[in-house]
């Protein structure tokens, strides 16, 4: 224990996802907020996890990797400093066990930090919430890196990708002219009504990358919007995708720059049905690669954690 005493604990927080095809159910009653999906909804959810190349484990060892990843990076910057522990919304280990196994090691002092670049109240701010709760319970002082969205190295790694993919879309199009749509996870619509700076955020990461990559045609969009009967924010990818056939556009690349590794809603809502639905509309579709462990996105969570840490002691 004593070794782990003057280490600065750093809490990664993501949503989470299912370990096997047999948590699925588990999984999706946590987000349903104890309300187990019906055999029906279970069985397409189940489906989307199938139809992923090489199923639902890589998608856990995603996260797994930039944890993994951020702590070599720590390791790198600040020998023997920091010790990472991983927090997930709606999976084990849950946010509160990540807290309660840096309490158990005897730390004091820690940083949470969510792979996700952008801050939302309903996502980042919530995560924060239960790390906050627990780590005031358990006499742990947390601070807190609430958006890195505007981080240079986030930014040129999301360029590099954005100019990879128009390379690769000319090889299949013949150089036809290339609209970038990028997207992010949608939320409920009411957010707009708490001022809330997600979708600002977005467009600034968007705009900024664009810029950098000498992309003068693009817009954003939005995917992977919940089915609740409140209103989502639009329009929906599926719902773009025509509206710019009709414009004559016959080439899209997708920068979902709201996603930091591949998951479902990229693996299964990009690469499966967004496809399809540029197939059927004889339309080229391709995506920028993910960040997964890229080492200019681990320099961006490491610069951001240490950056958190000594704010916190400036005040």
């Amino acid at each position: 224990m004593s070794d782990h005493n003057q280490k600065i604990g750093v809490l990664v927080m993501s949503y989470g996802t299912p370990e096997s095809l047999d948590d699925v159910e588990t999984y999706y009653t946590h987000i349903r907020r104890g309300h187990a999906p019906t055999p029906e909804l279970l069985a397409e959810l189940k489906g989307r996890y199938e139809a992923i190349v090489g199923g639902v484990f890589p998608l856990r060892e995603n996260t797994n990797g930039q944890v993994a990843g951020l702590q070599d990076k720590l390791e790198q910057l600040a020998p023997g400093k920091y010790a990472c522990y991983q927090g997930l919304k709606h999976a084990k280990p849950y946010i509160e066990d990540g807290v309660e196994q840096m309490a158990a090691d005897g730390i004091k002092q820690a940083v949470g930090i969510v792979l996700a670049p952008h801050f939302s109240t309903m996502s980042v701010g919530s995560y924060m919430k239960r790390a906050q709760e627990k780590a005031d319970e358990l006499g742990i002082k947390l601070a807190v890196v609430e958006q890195y969205h505007m981080h240079p190295k986030l930014l040129q790694a999301l360029t590099e990708r954005v100019q990879d993919g128009l390379r690769r879309l000319a090889e299949q199009t013949d150089g036809e002219p290339v609209k970038v749509l990028f997207s992010a996870h949608s939320l409920p619509e009411k957010i707009r009504e708490l001022g809330d700076p997600y979708e600002q955020q977005l467009l600034e990461t968007s705009a900024a990358v664009a810029e950098a990559a000498g992309v003068t045609d693009w817009q954003f969009t939005w995917q992977s919007a919940g089915r609740t009967r409140d209103p989502w924010l639009g329009p929906d990818i599926l719902e773009t995708l025509p509206v710019l056939r009709e414009e004559g556009v016959k080439a899209v690349l997708v920068a979902p720059v709201g996603f930091v590794s591949d998951h479902l809603e990229v693996l299964y809502d990009l690469d499966i049905e967004a496809k399809a639905a540029a197939k059927e509309l004889d339309m080229a579709l391709d995506r920028i690669a993910m960040l997964n462990r890229d080492p200019l996105y681990m320099e961006t969570l490491a610069e951001s954690v240490i950056q958190a840490l000594a704010s916190e002691r400036e005040e």
